[in-house]
């Protein structure tokens, strides 16, 4: 990146303001308007938070980075980033998954849901960050104990596996409980998505017309987000475990980039769009501030 950091500086530090102006503008909404304080709009809300937490945990060191003439991080740091980038990770995994089982009780019982959600809405949005962060803390504490001898990692952030492999002390137990520790980050949050659109298209296939559309809306912002979130570990997986040395520089820093920027990025441009009753405030909220320009102008 020596040759055009000026450019790659002004790109990231673009990307990481359209972040936080996009995800709080999100937040604010909800925030402020008593009509989206439902369950739905309280759990898009995490999501927006945690997308400000993923982006700020590797974007301001990212451009700290292409100001310095020296790319060394402190262990200390690099640890620092690595817990905040997997919990982000899986955090992100598990509120898509909450949100899939949103979806299928407002689908599957809508006369229910209000009874249903309002009860577990607060339960949900705390499960989703506590279990996270206690869930890589047992597997981080083995990476905390080792002693590492290399110094350099082939990437512009710190992953686990990245530091684990700098390691002069064995490393087979690390391994074996990060192999292990996948389970427990991936497949409680894909059991709950496939259940719940598994439960979702029955219905839709033995509903009228109508109902079919309105499913289809109600589903398509997630269905979206989970999409570009998969994409992003696909690309990070396909980095991590192959061999991708043909492609050029550019193209690995995208895609090792791809999960932490583009759903940060993307989510509150794909719910600010699909969703009726945030682009409906969205709209008078720009209104209301044109108007103010207009009359203080005049």
């Amino acid at each position: 990146m020596e040759d055009l950091k000026p450019v790659y500086f002004c790109m990231f530090l673009i990307i990481y303001i359209i972040i936080v102006a996009g995800n709080s503008v999100l937040i604010g909404v909800v925030y402020f308007e008593n009509t989206l304080h439902e369950p739905m709009f309280l759990l898009l809300c995490n999501l927006a938070v945690n997308g400000l937490y993923g982006s700020s945990a590797l974007l301001p060191a990212l451009l700290s980075n292409l100001l310095s003439d020296s790319y060394e991080i402190s262990l200390a740091l690099c640890q620092t980033q690595i817990y905040a980038i997997h919990t982000y990770a899986i955090t992100e995994f598990t509120i898509l998954a909450a949100m899939s089982y949103d979806r299928y009780v407002a689908i599957c019982y809508p006369l229910l849901y209000h009874t249903i959600m309002s009860k577990r809405v607060v339960k949900l949005i705390v499960f989703t960050w506590l279990y996270p962060m206690l869930a890589f803390l047992i597997v981080f504490i083995f990476t905390l104990r080792l002693q590492f001898c290399e110094r350099t990692i082939d990437k512009v952030y710190c992953l686990n596996y990245s530091l684990v492999k700098l390691s002069c002390t064995d490393t087979t137990i690390v391994n074996i409980v990060g192999l292990l520790s996948v389970i427990l980050y991936v497949f409680p949050q894909l059991f709950m998505i496939f259940y719940s659109y598994a439960h979702i298209l029955r219905i839709c296939v033995l509903s009228f017309k109508e109902s079919k559309l309105k499913a289809l809306q109600t589903c398509t912002p997630h269905l979206l987000a989970i999409t570009n979130y998969s994409i992003g570990c696909l690309f990070e997986i396909a980095q991590s475990r192959f061999n991708i040395s043909h492609l050029s520089y550019q193209s690995k820093l995208f895609l090792s980039l791809y999960f932490l920027i583009f759903p940060s990025l993307l989510n509150p441009t794909i719910y600010g769009l699909s969703i009726q009753a945030i682009r409906a405030q969205l709209f008078r909220l720009f209104s209301r501030k044109s108007g103010q320009v207009t009359n203080y102008v005049a």
